[in-house]
């Protein structure tokens, strides 16, 4: 039984998970492969864009690097040619000198060849000056004050750009690249009394023209950064994040190239560095990677959010299709168990009105009349047995009737009236009971006095017999089916003391404990043997047999329909040596405390 209702409970939860599992389990097969496959697609094309990247930026800065150096070079390329024009060796005094009107018309001339090479793009604007050691004198596109300083000369004719004035000739002026060409062959860095100097420059804002229209063209934050010099930002540059970078860059050994992913102000940015070959500074850009590949990682998490709108929409249609459909089979099916079990009284209930609202109706329906026919079949079987009883009482009471009146004709004829008296009371008492048929049920208390008057007769009629009978008061008031004990006590008397010539004990006692009450009916007879007796117990559960006596039987039906199938006959070896039958039933909680009053005969 055990096994089958765990076989029964596998099902039901086989069942229950199948169907809403099995669709589940079907979304994430087919959401898991998508995902796995895009995603790694997503990281091909991620890692795939993110190195074209890099290359692309380092192109564009290596361009911007070279766009820088050539403009350099071809400042140094106009320097080292402007030394051989005619003006410029005029200047120098190489040539006699004419009147004050021929030497201003030189100086003209020069001017206007540095104003035009200048101005020849607007992005580049280059400042020229020519030192002439032997007139020492200084002509300048920028400025016309500018006077000969030949120390200034000799401490800046290295031959290599440099960032700034040694000595500035105008302390106030802004910082700008200087670079100084001699045109004394093989002796750059030196001064031979009639050298030429030209002196090429520019100011930081070309660097600031050229980061501008790189930036114009890309989404980086470029600028021309060397260790120890304030760097060169562009004009629209983010202060906060170029300072981080310049603090992070002071720490690095920086080479002809450099390329890392760092972290800025909590983002991630694609730092590339080229090394300007001519002034020995690094052009500098950071791009903010998040920003670049921000159209991917939206189109990435779009993706993400529609598949889990999709599996929102998946699992709510799996639970829509549970409760509409698995539930109601779940409610039949539970339903269909119960009434296997014997609850007749389920019913199943429905709040829509669909295809199984009806097989709902037809269920409840059903088991509505199969609980009638086994009402109706139950009634049946209760009218038949208070037939049998009244039948065997009717068949038991003529027999004890004839014994008892033989016993009071021999006692009057033998002149024993207290005998006759004795007997005719407890006769009259024993039949006034056992013929009162309009309630099957009676207390304790009236069974127990129904048992003294018949084994006081008894005893009238056997004078070997003794009885004793210890019930606590408190059992008295429970209402137990009528004629309960009697058939076991007769039991006892005619198969206990009557087999025996030197047995008369029978005790009757009783003790109510843990929710039951049990009366224990012991005699010192011959007893019965184990295996009888486990016989008998087993027969006890079986349908009523021919051959076998219904009085035993019939009372331990009648004790399982009143109290509930925890109650029960029992027959064991008694603590007198014979047979003891144990009678148990299960109380309820309000009845175990209502004693009544009661007397009991004794020996």
């Amino acid at each position: 039984m055990e096994l089958r209702r765990g076989i029964d409970f596998v099902k039901r939860v086989d069942f229950r998970f199948s169907l809403f599992a099995k669709m589940n389990g079907l979304i994430l097969l087919l959401f898991i492969p998508i995902i796995i496959v895009y995603t790694y697609s997503n990281s091909v094309a991620f890692k795939a864009i993110g190195k074209e990247l890099q290359m692309s930026n380092i192109k564009q800065l290596s361009f911007l690097s070279s766009q820088i150096d050539s403009r350099i070079a071809q400042m140094m390329d106009f320097s080292i040619v402007f030394t051989k024009d005619p003006n410029i060796q005029k200047f120098n005094g190489l040539t006699l000198w004419g009147d004050r009107y021929d030497h201003m018309q030189t100086r003209f001339a020069v001017q206007e060849k540095m104003l035009l090479q200048s101005g020849v793009q607007n992005i580049w604007p280059v400042r020229y000056a020519v030192y002439s050691q032997q007139n020492k004198e200084v002509i300048s596109n920028y400025n016309s004050k500018m006077k000969y300083n030949e120390e200034y000369l000799k401490k800046n004719l290295t031959g290599k750009w440099t960032y700034g004035f040694g000595d500035a000739v105008s302390p106030n002026e802004p910082k700008a690249f200087y670079w100084f060409y001699n045109d004394s062959f093989g002796s750059q860095g030196m001064l031979q009394g009639s050298s030429l100097v030209i002196e090429a420059s520019f100011g930081p804002e070309n660097i600031q023209n050229m980061l501008d229209t790189y930036k114009g063209d890309g989404q980086g934050d470029p600028f021309f950064y060397r260790k120890g010099e304030n760097p060169i930002l562009n004009r629209s540059a983010e202060k906060s994040v170029s300072s981080e970078l310049i603090r992070y860059l002071d720490k690095q050994s920086l080479g002809d190239k450099m390329q890392r992913v760092v972290r800025l102000d909590n983002k991630k940015y694609l730092v590339s560095a080229v090394k300007s070959p001519q002034l020995n500074w690094h052009v500098v850009d950071a791009v903010p990677l998040d920003q670049i590949l921000g159209t991917i990682s939206f189109n990435r998490n779009l993706f993400y959010l529609s598949m889990v709108l999709l599996f929102i929409l998946g699992i709510s249609a799996s639970i829509l299709l549970y409760r509409n459909v698995q539930r109601p089979i779940k409610q039949l099916i539970s339903g269909l168990q119960s009434v296997k079990r014997g609850d007749y009284s389920v019913r199943i209930h429905s709040n829509g009105q669909n295809e199984f609202s009806f097989l709902f109706q037809r269920f409840n329906e059903m088991s509505r009349q199969i609980k009638e026919l086994i009402e109706n079949v139950l009634n049946e079987k209760l009218r038949s047995r208070e037939a049998t009883l009244k039948q065997l009482q009717a068949q038991i009471n003529p027999h004890f009737l004839y014994n008892c009146l033989g016993y009071i004709i021999n006692m009057a004829q033998m002149k024993d009236e207290e005998a006759v008296v004795s007997m005719a009371y407890n006769l009259s008492a024993y039949y006034r009971y056992t013929t009162r048929m309009e309630r099957q049920t009676a207390s304790l208390a009236e069974e127990t006095r129904l048992i003294v008057n018949y084994l006081d007769i008894q005893k009238l009629r056997n004078g070997r017999i003794n009885y004793h009978i210890d019930i606590p008061e408190v059992m008295m008031s429970q209402l137990v089916p009528r004629l309960m004990l009697q058939p076991i006590v007769e039991n006892a008397v005619i198969h206990g003391v009557g087999k025996s010539y030197t047995s008369g004990e029978i005790r009757i006692s009783g003790e109510m404990s843990n929710g039951f009450c049990r009366i224990y009916i012991d005699d010192d007879g011959p007893g019965m043997k184990p295996d009888l007796q486990e016989l008998l117990n087993d027969k006890m559960w079986e349908p009523l047999q021919e051959e076998m006596g219904c009085g035993l039987w019939n009372t331990n039906q009648r004790i399982i329909h009143l109290f509930g199938e925890h109650s029960f006959l029992s027959f064991t070896e008694s603590p007198l040596g014979g047979f003891r039958t144990e009678i148990v039933w299960e109380i309820k909680a309000e009845d175990e405390h209502h004693p009544i009053p009661t007397s009991q005969g004794g020996q």
